[in-house]
């Protein structure tokens, strides 16, 4: 069964929800208007189509919920959740990733192979050109085995190129990363990359989708995957991207959720720099090292409370406001965030300077002050 327990739901519910989430054109926001609609999944399955209509549902979507296609495929999702190492969140479960919930067009429900505690954990996207040159990928792996053994999750889209970089150097230090997919995760694609996927899922990774099981890889799909790697990300480093590049996608909707955007500057004459430079001139912080990330994430504990772990004292850390509230009981990192009052992203930088320092520990999604 799956690890974070859907038990609270029927199974009828979880069938319902996974048979609209089947129906053609229902995005996050039709879907979750569809539930507060009704109520419920399964309500909504069992309305009247003229219901449907009146929400301004087409009767085609309205027919297609009671078609045995998608009838058999919720099926098939709910025989494929009872296998080991296999997971469902759904938007109102309180172990949803918490970054992304923010954003304004979530995915309501996300398959996972592998570990989905990891998705809560401090992560930095890495993107970059399907076709890049060697230097580009030296870098990206460089860097990600860096910020993978600083403590970060590296999160990417498993293509080719860049992303399977970035994938690989977290792996090679014993570092965790997340791969997001334009398809169902049983209809892989880029199939080369699928033993690396495997790799990732039995090292204590995690892949994740939004779409169906079996969903074919369609153009339409790979800019919906690209929100939710900058969705799930403290920030994004863009490596090596032509202005036309997918990347540069994924780095707009970095900064409209209010993200972080890095990139590697390259030479003048290579056309694959020309992205990265181009978001340079936009605002984007130009990266050398592996610090200069580190230093614009340390810079969300300054804000309020004085103390940077990373030069502070035994004294110091001793009094962090973080550590108080974690020796008092354990907490989701979301409520630190509501009880101190700071963006989420600020507790989660300190959480991982915290964590790196020794000084506390996280099980399952709760954080935990280590007594020294």
């Amino acid at each position: 069964m799956p690890l974070f327990d859907i038990a609270d739901f029927s199974p009828a519910e979880l069938e319902a929800r996974l048979r609209v989430h089947r129906l053609p054109d229902i995005g996050p926001k039709r879907f979750h208007r569809l539930i507060k609609a009704f109520g419920s999944a399964s309500a909504a399955i069992s309305a009247p189509a003229s219901a449907w209509r009146s929400l301004g549902f087409s009767n085609e979507c309205a027919q297609a919920r009671r078609s045995p296609e998608v009838r058999d495929g919720a099926h098939a999702a709910m025989a494929w959740l009872d296998r080991p190492g296999q997971h469902l969140l759904m938007w109102d479960d309180p172990n949803y990733p918490a970054l992304l919930a923010e954003i304004p067009d979530a995915p309501p429900l996300l398959f996972v192979a592998g570990d989905p505690l990891i998705l809560q954990r401090p992560q930095l996207g890495m993107v970059g050109s399907r076709r890049a040159s060697k230097p580009a990928l030296d870098t990206a792996t460089a860097f990600a085995r860096s910020l993978a053994g600083a403590g970060f999750v590296i999160t990417s889209g498993l293509a080719l190129g860049i992303d399977g970089a970035a994938h690989q150097g977290a792996l090679d230090v014993g570092g965790q990363t997340i791969g997001v997919l334009g398809t169902g995760i049983e209809n892989f694609y880029p199939q080369r990359h699928r033993q690396l996927a495997a790799a990732m899922c039995a090292q204590g990774s995690a892949v994740v989708s939004e779409f169906p099981l079996d969903a074919a890889p369609q153009s339409a799909n790979f800019p919906r995957r690209n929100r939710i790697i900058s969705g799930l990300s403290l920030g994004v480093l863009v490596v090596e991207a032509s202005v036309r590049s997918g990347s540069l996608i994924t780095a707009r909707l970095a900064a409209e959720q209010g993200r972080e955007v890095y990139a590697v500057p390259g030479s003048i004459h290579h056309p694959g720099a020309r992205g990265c430079h181009q978001l340079i001139r936009d605002g984007a912080v130009l990266v050398e090292t592996v610090e200069h990330i580190l230093e614009a994430l340390r810079g969300w504990q300054n804000i309020d409370s004085g103390v940077s772990t990373a030069a502070a004292t035994p004294s110091q850390l001793a009094r962090h406001p973080l550590l108080d509230l974690m020796h008092a009981a354990p907490h989701t990192s979301e409520a630190l965030a509501l009880s101190m009052g700071w963006p989420l992203p600020k507790v989660l930088a300190a959480l991982t300077e915290l964590e790196l320092d020794g000084h506390i520990s996280c099980e399952a999604g709760r954080w935990f002050g280590r007594v020294r």
